[in-house]
């Protein structure tokens, strides 16, 4: 007698371990890959050559003694973080 139910031409695996291994693989696959974030790719290159070359553009045009103010700050800035 047939089943009521039509089986598929191409079946998964029927082993425990190898439906596991499926599921990760998948879900790996999934968190993979880039969600789309809505934002112009030129913009994000743009952005990204910035961000790189920033912080060095910004230490040359810093004078000594405004780099040493900084420090300073920072120095205290975290020794504030230790006493609470």
């Amino acid at each position: 007698m047939r089943s009521p139910v039509p089986r598929s031409k191409k079946q998964g695996p029927s082993d425990v371990n190898e439906i596991a291994f499926r599921v990760v693989q998948e879900a790996t696959v999934e968190a993979t890959q880039e969600a789309p974030s809505g934002k112009n790719p030129a913009a994000v290159a743009l952005g990204k050559l910035g961000g790189a070359k920033g912080g060095r553009a910004r230490a040359a045009k810093l004078t000594p003694k405004r780099r040493s103010e900084i420090a300073r700050q920072a120095a205290q800035a975290r020794w504030r973080k230790r006493e609470s």
